[in-house]
């Protein structure tokens, strides 16, 4: 009888594939280890009030939104890896401005920089690692990707609120320092072919080069979701010393991030099995859930119940969460052409600053309102709902009517 063989999968796991990922990994400890650092920082050492903590910190969203765009237009015309070296040394050298700043001025100036560098740093990195992986296990190698990503979160946080007990600020930054440069070195492994498809070529410099325009009615969406999480990742600690969880709320974050890599680990192949739309919804729906019962939480009254919920809830959202992301990156690929995959990477990741960034703006005016963070949360259920409406009667059918692959 004739055996017949399954053809063997394209190779995912390669040498450049594994030094990307924990190059990730150890940029975004570093981002991370100092994301729920700063508003305690800003609040101790400057005496901000919680709506310019708000502001100051969205200045990095902003800055790394408006890079974003040029940075896909250069990356799509050279070769990405001494871009992406490049960009991730500077932004690992910017983390020293933060204690050398003796005013709040400079501060924010250095915040700014911080941002235009992460913008860089981050399509540079989203567009490299598309090119050195095989096209059939797009879904499932970007899945794993962000799994770096989600790992960090994980550590990150918990490890910055642990080290703010027993170390000056300035250890922290310096901490993130080392950890950013030690992912510095592994970048330097990473070998992927030249991808400048357009060099030598006479490009327009027209507005759709620095945008996706097939890729507007998505990022709208993608947009929606980023606000209730920029509110999260931003004032999740204040919220949590609020309902008398103080001393854990290191734990949201950890219990988030396992929550987002156990659904990554699945999404990204139900992805590449052509369920791209079916998983966003999903994913988005269970945001939409968490995110009004974070809201409803602050009603209750039993104190073990409450912080049963709380963590239940990170659990949840990084499900959700982990649904997503995977699924609206393959989306982004998918529309565009090969030689425009830096775009692409760029208006997903420019979709989700803007909707981060307003989410750290809006967090921090209904903080200092009477509604407080209770009401950002409320906001951030409604906000996702329509995110969800708004997929599923008009992004979704359109990628489905234009995607490329």
């Amino acid at each position: 009888m004739l055996q017949i063989h399954p053809e063997p999968k394209d190779r995912l796991w390669t040498g450049s594939y594994i030094s990307a990922c924990i190059g990730n990994f150890l940029l975004f400890f570093a981002f991370y280890l100092l994301v729920p650092v700063f508003p305690l920082y800003l609040i101790e050492k400057y005496d901000a009030s919680k709506s310019l903590v708000g502001i100051i910190l969205s200045s990095y969203t902003v800055a790394a939104l408006i890079i974003r765009p040029f940075a896909g237009f250069v990356l799509d015309m050279v070769y990405r890896k001494p871009v992406y070296v490049i960009a991730y040394v500077l932004f690992v050298l910017t983390f020293v401005g933060y204690p050398l700043a003796n005013f709040i001025g400079l501060f924010l100036f250095f915040r700014i920089l911080h941002g235009f560098t992460f913008g860089f740093v981050t399509t540079a990195g989203n567009s490299l690692v598309v090119d050195i992986m095989p096209s059939s296990r797009r879904g499932e190698g970007l899945g794993y990707f962000g799994v770096a990503n989600n790992l960090a979160m994980a550590v990150g946080p918990m490890t910055g609120l642990f080290m703010h007990d027993v170390y000056s600020f300035d250890v922290i930054f310096y901490t993130a320092i080392l950890v950013g440069l030690t992912g510095f070195v592994f970048t330097l492994f990473i070998k992927s072919k030249n991808n400048a498809l357009n060099r030598g070529e006479k490009q327009p410099v027209a507005f759709d080069r620095f945008f996706l325009f097939k890729g507007f009615n998505a990022g709208l969406s993608l947009l929606f979701m980023g606000i209730p999480y920029g509110v999260t990742v931003t004032y999740i600690a204040i919220y949590g010393k609020e309902l008398g969880i103080a001393s854990g709320v290191g734990v949201f974050f950890s219990l988030m991030s396992v929550g987002l890599i156990a659904s990554r680990l699945v999404s990204g192949k139900m992805v590449d099995k052509g369920k791209l739309v079916q998983v966003i919804a999903m994913g988005t729906m269970l945001c939409v859930f968490a995110f009004l019962a974070l809201a409803g939480v602050k009603r209750m009254t039993d104190e073990l119940l409450v912080v049963i919920i709380f963590y239940l809830i990170a659990l949840i959202l990084g499900v959700g969460y982990g649904f997503i992301f995977p699924a609206y990156n393959t989306l982004f690929v998918n529309l565009a052409a090969n030689n425009r995959r830096a775009t692409a990477s760029s208006t997903y990741m420019t979709s989700w600053d803007i909707g981060v960034g307003i989410g750290l703006v809006l967090g921090g005016q209904l903080a200092d309102s009477n509604g407080g963070l209770q009401l950002a949360y409320l906001s951030g259920g409604i906000i996702t709902l329509l995110s969800y409406i708004y997929f599923i009667k008009i992004a979704g059918p359109h990628y489905i009517k234009n995607k490329l692959r």
